[in-house]
């Protein structure tokens, strides 16, 4: 066994959509385990209110800085805000997205595929971007990101294209990330997840349209599970790497999917 040791005490992590759902798990978690944790999202009383919440409850301060990870100019004015005020960034957790609307594909609006798009694709390539440039100028140089890919960065459900292809595209930017960074101490890795509780898996209980033309009911898991993950991703030192993991509901619908 190794012996080397990885300090997160007053390291610097960022989490988008850290608002609420997973990325406010992953926050909690993160902070509980001494991390400095930044959450960012566009609800600026949401990150308020989260932010003051997860600090007293974990005894650490706990930041946010308001962002729309679609926007280019607002990812730029984020990275720019962090930078100063904290001087550097060793972890990034690229959490935020949303999906579309559960019709046929042909029903499926050019607007709503580019919100999509700009939420789960460009957000996470935007704030890769940042990262890179904040992770290799500082010193000690390099750190670590994580993508939230979802099962769908494989496996579609049905009625899910824009979705399925940004987490599909998400699984190929974790890859060049990982390979482009290497020289720089910058790992990249990826946690793919299935059916955690959160805001947007809420009408799983009401039924979800499975490839059999059906509708079923599907268990989903508490979403602490997902921020455990990736807080034991980001322990690591920087010369190891979990690229995917995937973290699910044991009893849902996803190995034989189809």
């Amino acid at each position: 066994m190794s012996d080397k040791t990885f300090d997160v005490n007053g390291r610097i992590a960022l989490v988008t959509g850290g608002g609420t759902g997973v990325g406010k798990a992953v926050s909690r978690d993160l902070s509980a385990a001494g991390w400095r944790v930044i959450i960012t999202g566009r609800r600026e009383a949401v990150l308020e209110k989260t932010a003051a919440e997860l600090s007293s409850e974990t005894g650490n301060e706990v930041s946010w800085i308001a962002a729309d990870v679609g926007d280019p100019k607002s990812v730029e004015a984020l990275f720019n805000q962090l930078e100063e005020r904290f001087s550097r960034l060793d972890l990034l957790v690229n959490n935020a997205g949303i999906s579309n609307s559960p019709v046929p594909l042909e029903e499926i609006t050019y607007a709503e595929w580019s919100a999509v798009v700009a939420a789960n694709l460009s957000g996470v390539f935007l704030c890769t971007q940042g990262a890179f440039r904040l992770m290799k100028a500082q010193s000690p140089q390099g750190g670590r990101i994580v993508n939230n890919g979802s099962i769908s960065a494989t496996t579609p459900r049905p009625f899910s294209a824009p979705y399925t292809a940004t987490k599909h595209a998400v699984a190929g930017l974790t890859k060049s990330s990982a390979l482009d960074g290497r020289p720089f101490n910058i790992a990249c890795g990826q946690i793919d997840i299935g059916n955690a509780a959160s805001e947007m898996t809420a009408k799983m209980s009401g039924g979800v349209p499975q490839a059999n033309g059906e509708l079923m009911s599907e268990p989903t898991i508490d979403p602490g599970h997902i921020a455990q993950a990736v807080v034991y991703m980001a322990s690591l030192p920087l010369d190891a790497n979990v690229l995917t993991m995937t973290v699910m509901a044991t009893a849902m619908p996803f190995v034989g999917r189809g």
